[in-house]
């Protein structure tokens, strides 16, 4: 079977989530996880995992805590969700996604074990994309003989189907409201869920957040005896914090933390990632040093984070925050960015189970043009939305009919200024796709 073949039968996996009107219908169950993986010989228990819940940072905390392993010598796989263009990117080895025809045959073979478990009754249902996912992500690493894997949460934490794992260390990174419809309308709850991925007696590496947050962390660490590693040393100092580059200490040296993703919310990702990097220097014994973790931390890839992409005379901005926390941490890292007399367009587009109305009013009355653009994605805005969600803060957004017009409207009025596209994964994906290409044929 091919490998296209794989990727259609996989996301005609997705729309079991939700119903037609977009509400939650999947009850999920890590022992159903545990039944699949079981078939497939329990490939989770052949190498450490680190588990990274939260609602913001996790992605760019996965991935700088990867690039630093690697540096380091370790062979390491991460898993990370969602994707901007291509499934393959959310299961890599080293930096390397997995090649498409590993990705088809361990597609295939999962849904083949996964099939004659609901035949003989072992599980009720068939699992969802990103059980599937999941369980093809710790296949291939345990038969690539990955040594460590970071595993980012895809939601929530105490169900995700990630949990499986038996984590050396949980990293949980800024929690804010967002997926309420699964994990509770208080960040207590929200936390409480995200702190699902703590064991007994583990270690949890966060950071100061809100006190409800705070409190509910604290109970869970109390309940099973978790060892917590404040990550606020690692912070830049308040001087620095508009620094490109800046220094901290690590492993009794300085490092110089110069990291490609941009912008000040970034400081407490890095913060967390060098956490765990010294953790498991001392947990480990490996070879993670202040070298390899400044080394890591320079070389790490993670596209659609405040990334910049000059097309012609126009400065492009993508970035997929998607929910009102991250829509404040654009603002912030834009700061600079919107001062002057320059051009200043956005293209925006969200999920429909996301606050539509409170990120545009953080967004919206800072740009000059806004173009609201309709997204691939079942649970996507309607334009109509969008529209009204605009007026109510007194902007008039004009609509497009795809992103391609989008991009094209918000070329022509923005010369010689900035074009910040936001709001989705789906639409940072496909317009970084479409910049990209353009850029190469020019």
């Amino acid at each position: 079977m091919s490998y296209q073949a794989a990727i259609d039968q996989l996301y005609a996996k997705v729309p079991e989530l939700y119903t037609a009107a977009g509400t939650p219908q999947r009850k999920f169950s890590l022992g159903e996880v545990r039944v699949l993986l079981e078939a497939l010989g329990n490939p989770q228990k052949r190498f450490r995992t680190i588990l990274i819940a939260g609602t913001n940072g996790k992605g760019s905390t996965a991935a700088t805590l990867a690039s630093v392993l690697t540096a380091s010598g370790v062979r390491t796989g991460l898993y990370t969700s969602p994707h901007l263009t291509r499934v393959n990117e959310r299961i890599r080895i080293d930096g390397a996604e997995i090649a498409d025809t590993d990705f088809g045959g361990l597609y295939f073979e999962v849904d083949a074990a996964a099939q004659r478990q609901v035949r003989e009754g072992a599980l009720p249902q068939l699992p969802s994309f990103f059980e599937v996912l999941t369980a093809q992500a710790l296949l291939h690493f345990a038969r690539s003989r990955v040594e460590m894997a970071v595993l980012e949460v895809g939601m929530g934490g105490r169900l995700d189907a990630t949990n499986v794992v038996d984590p050396q260390l949980s990293i949980i990174t800024d929690i804010a409201y967002d997926h309420m419809e699964w994990l509770g309308s208080t960040l207590g709850a929200i936390a409480r869920e995200k702190a699902g991925i703590l064991r007994r007696g583990g270690v949890l590496i966060t950071l100061p957040q809100d006190r409800e947050v705070n409190e509910a962390l604290g109970e869970v660490e109390t309940q099973l005896g978790v060892r917590i590693v404040d990550a606020s040393v690692y912070l830049p100092s308040p001087g620095d914090t508009a620094a490109k580059a800046y220094l901290v200490e690590a492993l009794g040296a300085p490092i110089r933390v110069d990291s490609p993703l941009k912008g000040p919310h970034q400081h407490r990702n890095l913060a967390l990632a060098m956490a765990a990097a010294v953790e498991l220097a001392t947990l480990t014994g490996r070879g993670i040093t202040p070298a390899t973790i400044e080394a890591g931390i320079r070389q790490t890839r993670w596209p659609g984070r405040m990334e910049r992409i000059r097309r012609g005379a126009v400065e492009w901005v993508l970035d997929v925050a998607h929910n009102p926390a991250g829509a404040q941490a654009l603002r912030a890292a834009l700061q600079d960015d919107l001062r002057g007399s320059q051009p200043r367009t956005l293209v925006f587009s969200c999920l429909r189970d996301k606050s539509v109305h409170e990120m545009s009013s953080i967004l919206f009355p800072l740009f000059d043009r806004v173009i609201v653009a309709p997204i691939h994605s079942a649970r996507a805005t309607a334009l109509p939305d969008l529209l009204a969600a605009a007026a109510a803060v007194g902007v008039a957004a004009e609509p497009a009919e795809s992103v391609v017009q989008a991009l094209a409207m918000a070329e022509e009025s923005t010369a010689n200024g900035i074009a910040v596209v936001c709001g989705s994964v789906y639409l940072a994906g496909e317009a970084r796709s479409l910049l990209l290409a353009e850029t190469e044929r020019q």
